[in-house]
């Protein structure tokens, strides 16, 4: 079965390792290359709007990081987890654009820089906050650290990725990872931060609508290539 093929069927496929789904997707079952959409688009998205802080933007770069590795799926070698191999393609592809758009600058921060403050959170009596009004407050603060630590802050709090995972997906050292994070954590309010652990799941969700589109978007751009091929 070609990649224009492939039908949308929501296919989870868990008993499946995503290194197992790679290799298929090389032998011709270019279907389940939907599979691996599927299981990262939450990650996907989250390091997209990290960056860009717009989720239309959010959603193109993930369409082009998914179709870059495909394009490149050969590369894959499994020195590093295919997660941290998408999410690398992922920065990647967000940076470029801030690069095209003119934005690149707040990403040249050095690290000995304070993080910016944030906009006051608003105080509103917490029995009444919603869920939805809670997580605009989070998103909102989040939105607020300066960029190099902002991803950082995703990647670790939301995503549950390990220091070594951070590091290899951003390309840079472990320590620096521990320190970026923890001038993220400065930046936001001790009772927003405290909030953050109960709810992050719920932060920047990517719903399933998004994500049929996504993988129908992702699909029929690569309905011209019937198999991945190798970069020169």
């Amino acid at each position: 079965m070609t990649i224009a093929d492939a039908p949308s069927r929501r296919v989870e496929r868990p008993e499946l390792s995503d290194e197992t789904i790679v290799r298929r997707v090389l032998e011709g079952e270019g279907d389940l290359y939907e599979v691996l959409i599927r299981r990262h688009n939450q990650r996907l998205y989250r390091i997209a709007r990290s960056i860009l802080r717009n989720e239309t933007e959010a959603e193109d770069v993930m369409q082009d990081a998914y179709v870059q590795a495909y394009v490149h799926l050969k590369q894959f070698e499994g020195r590093a987890s295919f997660k941290t191999w998408i999410s690398r393609i992922a920065v990647h592809e967000a940076l470029a654009r801030l690069r095209l758009n003119g934005r690149f600058v707040e990403w040249d921060e050095t690290m000995n820089e304070d993080p910016r403050n944030g906009s006051p959170t608003p105080q509103t009596p917490e029995d009444e906050l919603s869920r939805r009004e809670l997580g605009g407050i989070l998103a909102e603060a989040i939105d607020s650290i300066p960029a190099p630590h902002r991803l950082v802050f995703v990647l670790r709090q939301l995503e549950g990725m390990t220091t070594d995972e951070v590091a290899q997906c951003v390309g840079i050292s472990s320590d620096n990872v521990k320190a970026r994070f923890h001038r993220a954590k400065i930046a936001l309010r001790k009772d927003i931060h405290r909030r953050i652990g109960r709810h992050a799941p719920e932060l920047f969700a990517f719903h399933l609508s998004r994500c049929d589109r996504v993988v129908a978007n992702v699909f029929a751009r690569l309905s011209s290539r019937s198999r991945p091929h190798d970069s020169k």
